[in-house]
């Protein structure tokens, strides 16, 4: 599988037509680089659709997402954030994922 080491997340909305070149010049443009290991996503107005790039250091790998039901839960604004490994698992499944906390604790905000 692809090493992910971080996982960034880009909270200004992407239209989903976008192409791997697309994308990566707009993670370059948000991040101010695409660096090897990380992943980095974006989603649509709605969030309804997720696209997820990650540079492995040798090559670019796009995947997308899709909920047929409910959306993503997605922060407002153009800022940026960074995911752990559980908050990642619960934002692809649509879940509360700001609400995780250590070991899987879910608080109230």
């Amino acid at each position: 599988m692809i090493r992910v080491d971080q996982v960034w997340l880009a909270r200004r909305r992407l239209d989903m037509r976008a192409g791997i070149d697309t994308l990566l010049g707009r993670v370059v443009e948000t991040f101010g680089e695409a660096r090897p290991h990380q992943a980095y996503l974006f989603a649509n107005r709605p969030a309804t659709r997720m696209k997820v790039l990650v540079h492995d250091g040798i090559g670019i790998w796009l995947a997308a997402r899709r909920l047929h039901q409910g959306r993503f839960i997605w922060p407002q604004g153009d800022a940026t954030a960074t995911l752990t490994r559980q908050q990642f698992d619960a934002l692809v499944l649509g879940l509360p994922w700001e609400r995780l906390g250590d070991g899987g604790i879910i608080r109230v905000l």
